[in-house]
């Protein structure tokens, strides 16, 4: 993908609690900047989580496999843009997709897949109409269906 098909971007400051003795981030960490990415792209495409996916339609979403892809490491003190799109949506699951990058320079790849489910049966459930209607209308690329 290029930078430019992911419409949410946001900087974070590598802190001094999140690297190892060699100043490198530790590898843990990332996931935690792709939870951050996540919360701030509902923030930015116009989704209050959960009040507009749990509260507004008996469905909340889980994480059911995330995986992190390493290209280089983030150090402390950089400032790094993290960007994430909806990749794809199926009826119930939708994968979400971060890059972070140090300038030019891509460090992480990074994939999230989520499940929509009825949160007391944990049964799959299909994503709210109006919750893929935002993203779909959010997205500088489509997601793939």
């Amino acid at each position: 993908m290029a930078k430019e098909d992911f419409r949410h971007s946001m900087p974070l400051r590598v802190r001094w609690a999140e690297v190892d003795p060699q100043s490198i981030v530790f590898n843990a960490h990332y996931l935690t900047y792709c939870d951050i990415c996540v919360t701030e792209y509902w923030r930015d495409a116009g989704i209050r989580y959960p009040e507009d996916v749990l509260h507004a339609h008996g469905v909340d979403i889980f994480v059911v496999k995330s995986t992190l892809e390493y290209h280089a490491s983030a150090r402390f003190d950089d400032v790094l843009d993290i960007r994430g799109r909806m990749a794809r949506m199926g009826r119930s699951s939708m994968l979400f997709r971060v890059e972070m990058y140090r300038g030019d320079e891509h460090l992480i790849t990074g994939e999230i897949v989520y499940v929509c489910a009825n949160p007391e049966s944990k049964t799959s459930a299909p994503i709210p109409g109006p919750v893929r209607e935002t993203i779909e209308a959010y997205e500088v690329v489509k997601p793939a269906g």
